[in-house]
């Protein structure tokens, strides 16, 4: 098992900062990056958005988290230790994750809820094996259960009032509650981090 995956499995909790781009104080959505911390601070891997072309961009501006992305981990020596692949949609968002060397490791499905915000995570065989369902006053919460027991939460953590006002560089808390979860679970709930920020929090700048 590489190092960066140790470290998930081992870890009680890990930490989600998206890395500030001056652009966004401008309305001007960026290449999405983000910092992996442990709970006591220390980075251990890297998350972004591949460089793209002029193409690409003028897609993210106008089409938002609809178009396709990619979202690629490193680890600290800049190994690739996931990616998580998103296909064009309108509706019911869904994101598949690869571990190292592509490994199929599971994916997010976005399903139709009235007021709630709901998500299944998928095995590589499309069982459901997690959900997460998060309810309509619980906006910056997002609670995950295996069958009935609760084994992880993610939180959006406050950024401070200029980068909530001016920018999209949030931070999350992603909270393992239950030791028995397996390398592949958390990491589906480090991409679940990521597709939330991207789905629900990525245009505050733009509004």
């Amino acid at each position: 098992m590489s190092l960066f995956l140790q470290t998930l499995a081992s870890a009680n909790e890990i930490y989600v900062s998206q890395k500030f781009e001056l652009a966004e104080i401008f309305s001007f959505e960026t290449r999405n990056r983000y910092l992996i911390k442990t709970e006591d601070g220390q980075q251990f891997a890297y998350c972004a958005e591949p460089k793209l072309g002029f193409a690409d961009a003028i897609m993210r501006q106008f089409l938002g988290h609809w178009r396709v992305f990619n979202i690629v981990g490193t680890d600290m020596n800049n190994q690739k230790v996931f990616r998580a692949h998103h296909p064009f949609r309108w509706f019911f968002q869904h994101l598949d994750v690869f571990g190292a060397g592509d490994r199929p490791v599971g994916s997010l499905q976005q399903r139709f809820a009235w007021f709630n915000k709901k998500f299944d995570f998928l095995d590589t065989r499309g069982r459901v094996v997690m959900t997460m369902t998060s309810p309509l006053w619980g906006i910056w919460t997002f609670p995950i259960k295996k069958g009935d027991r609760d084994v992880s939460v993610i939180e959006k953590k406050w950024s401070g009032f200029s980068k909530e006002l001016f920018t999209d560089a949030d931070n999350f808390r992603v909270r393992f509650s239950e030791a028995k979860l397996t390398a592949d679970d958390r990491l589906l709930l480090l991409a679940a981090a990521l597709f939330i920020d991207l789905l629900y929090f990525e245009t505050n700048a733009a509004s």
